[in-house]
């Protein structure tokens, strides 16, 4: 008779096998993904070979060609992978911001604060020659644009704030403004501060605060709507 499992299920069980399978792979996926993010960006995409990333991984060669196929697969998945990771610490480190300025500040020196955004435009790059790679890049900035509007539209009808364009096009102006600011910097050498404050500058007034209570239930006021009276303060946000 088969050995029993903490919840009593056989562990030849094919479907209890078939489990075990899936979590193991998810488990070496992981661990690939983050040596090879740590190294692609302490190295490069051609300073990195796929030993290296074995290695640190302490895993073999032959599971990084299992899971991704190729060397500049698993980078572009790596910097895709990164990059909503960052959105997501991004959106958390927003989430407490009570005026427009804060919330934008916030979202600012998020972004500006790591690498992360240098290595996914290389991933954006190296799509350009490798098109089968293209479809990952795409649904990660899909996902950066719908959870960026999900969030800023949260807040701004959380607190009563009046946008001044849609959470769509906040979401995707903020991210594309970033990636051209952090690009820029860093082909400029210039430090995250500076990045920063270039970052503020280009993406200007996006939402002021109003009067109005962040309890009293107000919904999201954007421009066109027929109240377009003026806001009380100029705060910006993204």
């Amino acid at each position: 008779m088969g050995s029993e499992t903490a919840s009593g299920m056989s562990a030849s069980d094919p479907k209890h096998a078939v489990r075990a399978t899936r979590s193991a792979g998810c488990k070496m996926r992981s661990l690939l993904l983050d040596a090879a993010s740590r190294l692609f960006k302490e190295r490069g995409l051609s300073g990195t070979s796929i030993s290296d990333i074995a290695a640190a991984a302490d895993a073999f060669p032959s599971q990084i060609t299992y899971y991704f196929r190729t060397k500049e697969a698993l980078f572009v998945e790596a910097a895709s992978r990164d990059m909503l990771y960052l959105a997501r610490a991004t959106e958390q480190a927003a989430l407490q911001a009570q005026t427009p300025r804060e919330y934008t500040h916030a979202l600012a020196e998020t972004v500006t604060a790591t690498d992360t955004v240098a290595f996914f435009a290389e991933a954006l790059t190296l799509t350009r020659r490798r098109q089968d790679l293209a479809p990952l890049v795409e649904r990660t900035i899909e996902r950066l644009h719908s959870e960026g509007a999900r969030a800023y539209a949260g807040q701004v009808e959380r607190h009563g704030w009046r946008s001044l364009r849609a959470p769509e096009e906040s979401s995707r102006r903020f991210w594309a403004i970033a990636i051209g600011v952090i690009v820029e910097g860093f082909a400029m050498g210039r430090g995250s501060e500076e990045m920063c404050r270039e970052l503020l500058r280009a993406l200007g007034e996006q939402a002021t605060a109003t009067s109005t209570s962040a309890n009293d239930g107000s919904r999201l006021r954007l421009v066109g709507d027929r109240d377009n009276s003026p806001s009380t303060d100029g705060e910006t946000s993204s």
